[in-house]
């Protein structure tokens, strides 16, 4: 692949994760007014709109195992976001994308099958036990828990992904899924965000939340992806909680102790080892015997 191919490709994941955590940023300014299943609600729904907009996705042709498949999606979709939102309302942006990542992490280092990836895994717990350097009792209880939950059901979500993305074509799948998970966040959304709803420019600020969260950096993640290898993407990808400690910082005034600071980059350094890990056993597993 050329470097004049992959250099713009690159760029579009790092425009894709900013644009990210700019909307989580946005959410959080929001919560005190539709609070955060409030919140939710809106990115679902909007989201869940634009993307059947753009797939126009066919009804007919799929076995009930595909659409139990889209189901469980949507449900994940609907737990991973609810429980991301309910985290970040009790605890820094950069601390809770960095313990939400744990959840894929994990999954890599179980997938890789090679004895160095608990290296990995014990570099990531270095993190974050630094994440708490500053003193857990800085950290809500129930938020961290909120986060890891978040990030159980982010691995959940990249096995359902997965699944859906064989059954369905392009953003088929995806769109149908938002959808399920729409409706599932509905009622507790209205109940969190009340007569909120009402208002146009809550609504309208919903709307850009969805579009920044998700519309954007799936259409910018879709194109890298014909460019550039999976396993530099999922290293981009590993800078998640860099790009959000930055911007909790820059549109939310969430400043980090340097502990955390050094938790988060151990974190990050554990997740990019751990794709090269799971990348190399993949090539040597593809490998013919000899």
């Amino acid at each position: 692949m050329s470097r004049a191919g992959t250099t713009p490709a690159i760029l579009l994941v790092v425009v894709g994760l900013v644009c990210q955590e700019i909307g989580a940023s946005l959410a959080v300014l929001l919560f005190p007014t539709v609070g955060p299943l409030g919140m939710v609600m809106l990115r679902l729904v909007f989201s869940a709109v634009i993307l059947l907009a753009i797939a126009r996705p066919t009804l007919r042709g799929h076995s009930r195992s595909d659409w139990t498949g889209v189901v469980w999606f949507g449900a994940v979709l609907a737990l991973m976001n609810g429980l991301f939102y309910l985290a970040l309302e009790r605890l820094p942006l950069g601390v809770t994308v960095t313990i939400e990542v744990l959840g894929p992490l994990t999954l890599s280092i179980v997938a890789s099958r090679r004895a160095s990836s608990w290296l990995w895994a014990l570099l990531a717990l270095v993190g974050v036990v630094a994440l708490g350097g500053g003193g857990w009792d800085r950290l809500d209880p129930l938020g961290v828990l909120f986060a890891l939950g978040a990030a159980a059901s982010w691995a959940f979500y990249i096995l359902a992904s997965a699944r859906v993305g064989r059954a369905f074509p392009k953003l088929n799948g995806l769109a149908l899924a938002m959808a399920v998970g729409a409706l599932i966040a509905l009622p507790l959304g209205i109940l969190d965000a009340g007569a909120a709803l009402l208002r146009i420019e809550i609504v309208a600020l919903g709307a850009a939340v969805a579009v920044l969260s998700s519309t954007i950096p799936y259409a910018l993640e879709l194109i890298a992806l014909r460019r550039l290898h999976a396993a530099v993407f999922a290293i981009l990808m590993s800078l998640a909680p860099a790009t959000a400690a930055i911007a909790g910082f820059v549109f939310l005034g969430q400043h980090l102790m340097w502990l955390e600071i050094i938790g988060i980059g151990l974190v990050i350094a554990a997740s990019i080892g751990a794709v090269l890990s799971s990348s190399r056993a993949s090539r040597e597993a593809a490998e013919p015997l000899a």
